[in-house]
């Protein structure tokens, strides 16, 4: 496979500007990857003036690429009003699983004495998102309720791709679901992690109850790299606490996964793991690790799928984003005095010595 097709999702507010940094350093002329850009306007100005579609129009043109990076976007508040891109985007590329990874940021002091990896691998739809609730009055109270559905065949592709991962990363499948509350409902993750431990014996396992999870990672239980499985709620509530760990959210990137019958990666699309963060806008002061990050993780999957060159540019992006946070340069957040853009000046610099 040669050349390389990115869907670009384009965003809201200072997620729009950090997009555009991200997509400096992944130009052609500093990876030196024969690639091709495709935006759509995901503003959520664009949103309500087009009802939504352009999130569909963008979807299916990340489907059929198999490749998307994708800006921070602002949720409105109202039933009646556009909603979540995210969700959209999820069900039409049937998105299966979201990948966070914390990693330590040098010059950041981590909290917990965290030095290693850890990965969150979740669910992507179903669970607590998306359920039927209703309320009702019963025999002079309130009662409210909810259903919540999952099916055997996301479970089992969070329970594989944990695995998979924590062999990438040398590490062990750590913690998971509440099962023993939750036999039936919980119990269906539970019991994929255990069909996968056993496809996959060379990586190490540690299943832990979700409540000794949380406790394993702040007593020192992360003495290796660590993936966690999650149902979606859960792995939503683990990504705030985990990426925290480092000091910051920005050494990190979120990376949703549409998966083929074999559990390969079908589609690709990575995000920074945080807002839109409207007061840092036009201030140039914002951290653009994360996105630069989101765009290292969709050459990532660019190199897994063929392309020629990927693995290479992905490395040095990694590598030169660390390098620079390593040499002092670091933005306001990281008690550094960079701005956003010196910052990524000082990204490509370091992935044109790399890869020249």
């Amino acid at each position: 496979m040669s050349g390389l097709r990115i869907v670009v999702l384009e965003g809201d507010q200072t997620g729009q500007e950090l997009l555009e940094q991200a997509l400096r350093v992944i130009d052609p002329e500093v990876i030196g990857l024969d690639l091709e850009l495709e935006g759509f306007d995901l503003s959520l100005e664009n949103r309500r003036r087009t009802q939504n579609e352009v999130c569909i129009q963008g979807a299916k043109a990340m489907a059929e690429a198999g490749f998307g990076i994708k800006a921070a976007t602002i949720t409105p508040e109202g039933a009646e009003d556009v909603g979540s891109p995210n969700r959209l985007i999820r069900e039409a590329i049937d998105g299966k699983v979201i990948v966070r990874t914390g990693r330590r940021i040098p010059g950041v002091s981590p909290v917990a004495g965290i030095h290693h990896p850890i990965s969150v691998v979740r669910m992507a739809v179903e669970d607590a998102y998306g359920a039927d609730e209703s309320r009702a009055d019963e025999n002079g109270d309130e009662v409210a309720r909810r259903t919540e559905v999952i099916h055997r065949s996301n479970c089992r592709a969070v329970a594989e791709y944990a695995f998979r991962t924590a062999r990438e990363l040398e590490g062990r499948v750590y913690g998971g679901p509440k099962w023993t509350v939750s036999p039936v409902y919980e119990g269906m993750l539970k019991e994929e992690m255990d069909a996968a431990a056993e496809r996959h014996p060379e990586v190490g396992y540690e299943p832990l109850l979700i409540d000794a999870t949380y406790a394993g990672l702040l007593t020192g239980r992360a003495d290796a790299p660590l993936v966690i499985p999650s149902l979606n709620r859960d792995g939503d509530l683990l990504s705030d606490l985990v990426l925290p760990l480092y000091g910051s959210i920005a050494g990190a990137e979120s990376v949703l996964l549409s998966l083929d019958d074999e559990l390969a990666v079908r589609v690709a699309m990575s995000e920074a793991p945080h807002g839109t963060a409207p007061a840092l806008e036009g201030k140039d002061i914002a951290n653009p690790m994360g996105m630069i990050l989101a765009g290292a993780a969709v050459l990532h999957y660019a190199g897994i799928a063929g392309v020629e060159g990927a693995h290479r540019s992905s490395r040095a992006l990694y590598d030169a984003v660390f390098d620079t946070a390593a040499a002092g340069i670091r933005t306001p957040d990281l008690k550094g005095h960079a701005g956003t853009t010196e910052f990524t000046d000082a990204v490509i610099e370091r992935v044109r010595a790399q890869l020249g």
